[in-house]
């Protein structure tokens, strides 16, 4: 018989609903695909399982006897599969400067699929996903790495990072082609600006090399020279001596939630999902 489980469940709430309407409310499916479902079971067992009118929908006999087999049995099962989820973490690395509104987000997941989330810091070019650290990786800057694949939440525009003893620090906003005649500091794990980025026969020298954010700052800082970063940087890091600049002409920073092309976790492409779709709770 070609019955599965969401033959058995689209049945079970029917009955217990009274009605296809609200059985679709309660299971989120549109009216058209309950009612193939409920086709399909009633085919295979071969024989009619609710009485159709306009106005109301009443279970038969052989319905009736259904219910009662079928109902703690599902029960049962789903509280099975419940005992299964607990405890089960979904991990997610970052380099730093996670999004607001991603932990409510993930807050949402874990009540609505029994899997909670973490969060872990991981400073590393993949945000643990070289690693094996973590599930999901958030990641900034383009193109994502060969063997991940994933979800652009969205994009940022950049800041300048200037020594506030530089006369550069005086200015309201700098240009992106400014800083090619300045020398760089680069964040070689987690930083998204790279001398590549500006044309070949203007680009800026590398005036020091970092692996973090906090190292990045200390540098441009005392003087090394200067960076850019995401504008979400500028409300999370700040230095007494260094002087964030709005900058014009600059290109984006993508920023992506990513998973292992092969042998991710189960649920990692569901949550980058629901976080794609929720975008607009994001604030950068």
């Amino acid at each position: 018989m070609n019955i599965d489980l969401r033959h058995l469940r689209c049945f079970l709430a029917v009955a217990e609903e009274g009605g296809f309407t609200a059985a679709g409310r309660r299971l989120h499916l549109a009216q058209p695909t309950l009612t193939r479902n409920i086709r399909t079971l009633e085919e295979s067992l071969g024989v009619r399982l609710f009485e159709r009118t306009t106005r109301r929908t009443e279970l038969t006999n052989k319905g009736t006897t259904l219910l009662r087999a079928v109902a703690p049995l599902l029960r049962q099962l789903e509280s099975a599969l419940k005992d299964v989820q607990k405890g089960e973490k979904l991990r997610i690395g970052f380099s730093w400067g996670l999004p607001e509104g991603l932990s409510r987000i993930a807050a949402r997941f874990g009540e609505a699929t029994g899997v909670g989330v973490e969060f872990t810091r991981c400073e590393t070019p993949q945000a643990g996903l070289d690693t094996g650290q973590v599930h999901l990786g958030l990641l900034r800057g383009a193109p994502l790495p060969k063997g991940l694949r994933g979800v652009l939440l969205y994009e940022e525009s950049r800041i300048a990072a200037v020594p506030a003893s530089w006369q550069l620090a005086e200015r309201t906003r700098l240009e992106w082609a400014e800083l090619a005649s300045l020398p760089l500091v680069i964040n070689t794990v987690s930083g998204t600006t790279f001398p590549e980025m500006w044309p070949v026969d203007s680009r800026p020298t590398v005036g020091a090399k970092c692996r973090n954010v906090d190292e990045w700052l200390e540098q441009v800082a005392v003087g090394l020279g200067v960076g850019t970063a995401p504008v979400s940087a500028a409300r999370r890091y700040t230095h007494p001596f260094v002087r964030l600049v709005p900058l014009t002409g600059a290109p984006t920073v993508p920023v992506y939630l990513a998973h292992p092309s092969h042998g991710a976790h189960p649920q990692a492409a569901r949550f980058a999902d629901r976080a794609w779709r929720a975008t607009g709770d994001l604030q950068t």
